[in-house]
């Protein structure tokens, strides 16, 4: 039974996430031979304070500004 945990930042529509889960699990039954019912995806929201890239926030990066401006948008 695969066991997958998803992080993404907070932000994602449940329709994201929802077309999400189902391409992770259609890969899952393709390549693994897993049945789907036993394909269980978790998704952890995390906050842009919390996650740091190249040893530097991602709240504090400007090269990431924008999409992290776009997830509070939609939050």
């Amino acid at each position: 039974m695969p066991n997958i945990t998803v992080e993404l930042l907070r932000g994602r529509t449940v329709e994201q996430r929802r077309a999400f889960a189902k391409a992770v699990t259609d890969s899952a039954v393709e390549i693994l031979g897993a049945r789907r019912e036993d394909v269980r995806m978790v998704f952890t929201e995390i906050t842009a304070d919390i996650v740091a890239n190249g040893g530097v926030l991602a709240s504090e990066d400007d090269s990431r500004a924008g999409v992290v401006a776009a997830l509070d948008r939609e939050a």
